[in-house]
């Protein structure tokens, strides 16, 4: 199948952008370089086109028990204009996807939500909403609305201040993990201060058609997908498809590091599992480590004990652009996982000596 395209694939191609293949979509991997976007974002601000994030739209009388359903934190929590971090579960608790849900204004009298799935799994996200809904009995309205809007990240300690310069509606009073309305050069954009970073930040949910006339309007570094995960990396972020993935590696939120996001005074797909877990505890925990040998971790390489048995596979790392030193992210036996604990990580065959460290790796808003 040929690859999907954010609306303005071709702006950033005449800017010099390098494309790659992400979720069945094509996007920017980098504009000038990962080092000099991962930069931008630290030190000032960067915007990232993110438009391959799915956008996924619920309304109804029994929108809210749909969403509460289908996500592991308490949506009942949410007032309008409130954004919050959630897994999907299956029934075992495994992690389907992670997501975040937002309160819109309320449409007709009735509640109504945005979420926004993974790149790739929005078809598969809304027939799984359409399928419980039906099963449920539920009266709601489930739209995939990914190819209407577009998606900026504008991320970075300057990101507020450029912001305040162009939008109206004041969106930069929002607290993190809330979001309003806000109007750049006449075009109505969703406006969360949310991010995938580390850094402060918004994210803007803008209609298609008017996508390259707020992009234009947000004048900072241009940043692409190898930025975003060297930046989320050193923020100890998961990421679909490397920390968890429900064929290759299923984990549930307690191994993840995400069991803040499960509200177990509530009921949802996965629930008993996950209160058993939690009773119980987990075999192994999501780390992050640092090489202290000379290498670079990369998914898919075993983490070993000092007497060299395979106890673990690294699913994200990296060099640090910040720290200048590699780090990574991976599961381990729990009696591994303290801080201080020192590991090996095996590189191109080598044997690198590494160690535990608590994560976010960086001082993080």
């Amino acid at each position: 199948m040929p690859l999907q395209t954010p609306p303005l694939r071709g702006i950033h191609a005449e800017r010099g952008a390098k494309f790659t293949e992400f979720g069945g979509w094509d996007m920017p991997v980098e504009f000038d370089s990962i080092q000099t976007e991962h930069r931008a974002v630290r030190e000032a601000a960067g915007v990232f086109d993110v438009s391959h994030m799915g956008q996924i739209h619920v309304t109804g009388p029994d929108a809210a028990t749909l969403m509460q359903w289908l996500t592991t934190n308490d949506v009942s929590r949410l007032a309008v204009g409130d954004a919050q971090y959630a897994a999907i579960t299956d029934e075992e608790g495994a992690i389907v996807d992670d997501t975040v849900v937002y309160r819109l204004p309320d449409e007709g009298g009735e509640p109504t939500y945005l979420f926004i799935p993974n790149a790739g799994t929005d078809e598969a996200t809304h027939e799984r909403w359409i399928g419980y809904r039906n099963d449920l009995d539920l009266e709601a309205t489930v739209d995939n609305r990914t190819d209407e809007y577009a998606m900026f990240a504008l991320q970075g300690p300057d990101a507020a201040a450029l912001l305040a310069d162009v939008a109206e509606g004041s969106p930069t009073d929002l607290g993190r993990f809330e979001a309003t309305y806000a109007t750049v050069d006449g075009v109505e954009c969703w406006t969360a201060r949310t991010g995938y970073t580390g850094e402060d930040g918004f994210e803007l949910v803008v209609p298609w058609a008017e996508a390259e006339t707020v992009w234009s309007r947000l004048e900072c570094q241009p940043c692409g997908l190898g930025a975003r995960d060297t930046l989320r990396i050193e923020a100890g972020l998961l990421l679909a498809g490397q920390e968890f993935d429900l064929e290759s590696n299923p984990r549930n939120p307690y191994e993840a590091g995400i069991g803040f996001a499960v509200a177990l005074d509530t009921e949802f797909v996965g629930r008993d599992a996950l209160a058993a877990a939690n009773e119980d505890g987990v075999e192994e925990r999501l780390v992050g480590f640092r090489l202290i040998d000379r290498g670079v971790p990369r998914h898919g390489y075993d983490v070993t004990n000092t007497e060299d048995r395979v106890i673990g596979t690294v699913t994200s790392g990296t060099m640090s652009p910040t720290l200048e030193q590699p780090i990574g992210l991976g599961y381990v036996p729990v009696e591994y996982a303290e801080p201080g604990t020192t590991l090996r990580v095996v590189v191109r065959g080598q044997s690198k000596k590494a160690r535990v460290e608590t994560t976010p790796f960086i001082d993080t808003v």
